[in-house]
């Protein structure tokens, strides 16, 4: 029997023989892809699924990139992406996407494959920055970024403290306070 690619698009199987797989627990659902059931999904497979879905100067930040790093079970219903503010070529920008211009280290950036994530540490920061309402779900995710690479508090000030007049930086620090407080 011959083994299946660890993440299946629509053209690798017709949808309907992938959603049937689906529904016979053969398959599960990773963002607009599908894996075998006994593929262990993780942020590569993750990352894999969202290959090709835009162009190659964008970058997954925020709740896209947390959900890559394994922190949210689901991926975002509109993904969030950047592109770095030296980087001028106009790209398509995903209609299930919304992309803003950031200034970003190469060292904030990770390459899954083909596709580039904000390193955790820069996906905190960003949520703490950036997210318009920060409640218990988001202290979570947060929570579950910093733990999965080995990182807290101290790591967070530092990297809020490397770049000057940060838009946001004490709200950031406050809200991460009080994530970090409240597991």
């Amino acid at each position: 029997m011959a083994s299946l690619a660890p993440v299946l698009r629509v053209g690798d199987l017709p949808l309907a023989e992938l959603c049937a797989a689906r529904l016979d627990g053969e398959l599960v659902g990773v963002d607009e892809c599908f894996s075998p059931i006994d593929v262990h999904t993780g942020p590569f497979q993750r990352a894999t699924a969202l290959a090709g879905a835009w162009a190659p100067r964008l970058i997954a930040e925020q709740r896209t990139a947390a959900w890559v790093w394994g922190a949210t079970p689901d991926s975002p219903a509109r993904h969030q992406l950047c592109a770095s503010i030296g980087a001028r070529a106009r790209a398509h920008i995903p209609q299930r996407g919304v992309v803003r211009e950031v200034v970003i280290d190469d060292d904030e950036i990770v390459a899954l494959g083909s596709v580039r994530v904000t390193a955790p540490l820069r996906t905190v920061t960003d949520l703490a920055r950036f997210s318009a309402e920060f409640a218990e779900a988001e202290a979570g995710i947060v929570r579950l970024l910093l733990a999965g690479a080995g990182l807290d508090l101290d790591d967070c000030a530092r990297a809020l403290d490397r770049r000057r007049n940060l838009p946001a930086k004490k709200l950031a620090l406050a809200r991460l306070r009080w994530a970090c407080s409240s597991s």
